[in-house]
């Protein structure tokens, strides 16, 4: 609110007040730059063609003219466009001020189109019917609402609200052609409930239950009168990557069950049994049905690398298709067969794709801007792997900038990722190919224990309070590691993360400050006890299970005891902090305490506060000047410039 209230008197203040350098970059205006000096708007002009990018997601099909439907962004923020045929111009559908990036069209007919989106990264979703430019309202503006599946003959579609309690996740089911048909499906309690998918005689919901990264339930929902009966076993802990009927009427899911990794078979409903009938060395990641069954579209996660495969569900047989290394986003299959999907690699831009069944051709369909830049000479990661302090494997990504150019021992940043069930992948590194290409500074992207991808077992190394310093103590091994390799100069090392990686940051920053020349971390946890009682409540017991109950006293003396705060005066190395006002997951209030503290110690800490963001800067403006913030960071304290 004071924020608010100072913003508001700023109308009161003189024109001259706001006059700008021509030779700094305005501050946008919904972004507090709190310590950070003024940014040459030579810099801003030196590394333009870094930051104008466009980036393309597959997002659905639509069943009535065939055409692709795409997220991707021509002002500041990304909104639906749909694409004719490949290489097409994109026609844009939603003209929102904020992103709207989720849109799905009711089967078969397409007659009607359902987006969301939030305010200002607040993350309370609203549902909205889009028809002739306008969004009609579905839902009811408060709670957050999240999208469920269609009934296959694309009469109902199912959501999930917060609405009765605020923290709970009930499950309705609404004709988005009719917003006065809403009903309720069935009152549950948790903030993890969804419809997936339906069966194939559209009578009952398939519905699923996320309790953690390592453990969700499965049940069916009668629509007619909301009972729900469960399908898996109560007293095992299973995951799921997708669950999905096909029309002969089997469930095929993506799971865990009975093996480290995910595979893609059958579940009964009627006894829990999985079968499995795909195995692969790595998670199955995702799948998608055809919708005469014939066929199943795949994606294997190898160590960060996606590859994408064709089940031929009567032979058994599975079939690759060619792609580059890189990651693969949302895949859908068309009803009449084409394999929709977003790839992206550090040489590729996301942009949208397909694939045809029959000849495993693959077509782009988006071909995103790059600033005027070769994306194609652009570095592609190599796979370190080492053993971590006690002896766990450990890995992650390494880009090195080319040595013909950049001779001698480089400097090096370590980008920790959040999640923590996450993992870092070889994607597109966007803004950050200009510290790579132009700077000369080494890129690590490690996987702590607790990264998704390499087993429920690794996924798991690091909950609890007593655990999570682990986690921390694998980047010292990676340091180490690093350190020994004489293409980087071990004397000039920085690091940053976001969200759990921010925590991340901090710790390194307390554990490893010796070593390090600073720290940008954001949208970052300051304090597990703080962060607990502050997140939105619809998620707080999703990540209990993570990280430790706060209301549990000696828990919370453990997690008071890990906290950055409690030892922020160890931080000795300069900080920068960035964070979103309207974040649910990390408030505001864990950057504000770590500053001032940090700042009470005598210590360099620069703050980046954007008034209309969330958790992470979505808005291209916001994002540009956090990125060129941060350049200007590194090259007083990590180049010495």
């Amino acid at each position: 609110m004071l924020r608010l209230l100072a913003c508001a008197a700023c109308v009161l203040l003189p024109a001259a007040a706001f006059a700008q350098d021509p030779a700094t970059v305005p501050v946008p205006a919904a972004v507090t730059a709190d310590g950070i000096p003024p940014i040459p708007a030579e810099l801003a002009a030196r590394t333009s063609p870094y930051f104008e990018f466009r980036t393309a997601s597959f997002v659905d099909w639509d069943p009535a003219d065939r055409s692709m439907l795409i997220a991707t962004r021509f002002g500041d923020t990304a909104q639906v466009h749909r694409v004719a045929q490949p290489g097409a111009a994109r026609m844009q559908l939603t003209f929102e001020q904020e992103p709207v990036g989720n849109a799905r069209f009711a089967p078969h007919s397409g007659d009607a189109l359902v987006v969301s989106k939030d305010i200002g990264g607040n993350e309370f979703y609203q549902l909205y019917r889009l028809e002739n430019g306008r969004l009609q309202l579905l839902t009811d503006g408060q709670s957050r609402n999240q999208a469920g599946a269609w009934t296959h003959d694309g009469a109902l579609m199912a959501f999930s609200s917060t609405r009765r309690t605020g923290r709970d996740t009930d499950l309705y089911l609404i004709d988005p052609r009719d917003p006065a048909s809403t009903r309720l499906l069935a009152e549950r309690e948790g903030g993890g409930w969804g419809v997936i998918d339906f069966t194939p005689d559209n009578r009952t919901a398939l519905v699923a239950n996320y309790i953690s990264v390592t453990n969700q339930e499965l049940y069916h929902a009668d629509l007619a009168t909301g009972a729900l009966t469960r399908l898996t076993d109560p007293a095992r802990t299973v995951a799921f990557n997708g669950a999905q009927y096909a029309p002969d009427g089997r469930l095929w899911v993506a799971s865990d069950e009975g093996a480290e990794f995910s595979r893609l078979g059958l579940l009964d409903p009627a006894t829990g049994t999985f079968t499995p009938v795909v195995t692969e060395e790595w998670d199955v990641d995702a799948f998608d049905i055809a919708e005469d069954g014939s066929f199943i579209a795949y994606t294997v996660n190898a160590a960060g690398i996606s590859q994408l495969k064709l089940l031929e569900v009567a032979s058994g047989r599975s079939r690759d298709v060619p792609l580059p290394p890189g990651t693969i986003g949302r895949i859908s299959i068309a009803p009449w067969g084409e394999v929709g999907f977003t790839f992206v690699s550090n040489q590729s831009a996301a942009d949208a794709y397909s694939v045809n069944p029959a000849s495993l051709a693959v077509t782009r369909w988006t071909t995103s801007e790059t600033g005027g830049l070769d994306v194609a000479a652009n570095v592609l990661p190599e796979l370190v792997e080492i053993e971590s302090f006690d002896g766990e494997p450990v890995s992650g990504l390494l880009y090195r900038p080319e040595p013909a150019r950049f001779a001698g021992p480089r400097p090096l940043i370590v980008n920790i990722h959040g999640g923590p069930e996450a993992q870092s992948s070889a994607t597109f590194l966007g803004r950050n190919n200009y510290l790579l290409n132009e700077l000369g500074v080494a890129l690590f992207y490690p996987n702590v224990r607790g990264s998704t991808g390499f087993g429920k077992r690794f996924v798991g190394l690091d909950n609890g309070p007593s655990r999570r310093e682990d986690s921390v103590r694998d980047i010292g091994a990676f340091l180490d590691a690093l350190a020994a390799d004489p293409a980087i100069d071990a004397e000039r090392v920085g690091v940053t993360g976001g969200s759990y990686g921010g925590y991340m940051c901090y710790a390194s920053a307390i554990f490893y400050g010796e070593r390090l020349k600073g720290a940008v971390c954001t949208v970052a946890i300051s304090n597990f006890v703080t962060f607990l009682e502050n997140t939105e409540g619809y998620r707080r017991d999703l990540r209990r299970v993570e990280y430790g109950d706060e209301r549990d006293p000696e828990q919370r003396a453990k997690l008071v005891e890990i906290s950055p705060l409690t030892r922020v005066d160890e931080i000795d190395i300069p900080l920068m902090v960035g964070t979103g006002a309207n974040d649910p997951r990390v408030p505001a209030s864990e950057a504000d305490q770590i500053i001032e503290a940090v700042r009470a110690n005598g210590r360099e800490a620069w703050h980046f506060l954007a008034g209309n963001e969330g958790h992470g800067f979505a808005r291209k403006e916001n994002a540009d000047y956090w990125s060129l913030a941060g350049l200007v960071f590194w090259q007083r304290h990590l180049l010495g410039e």
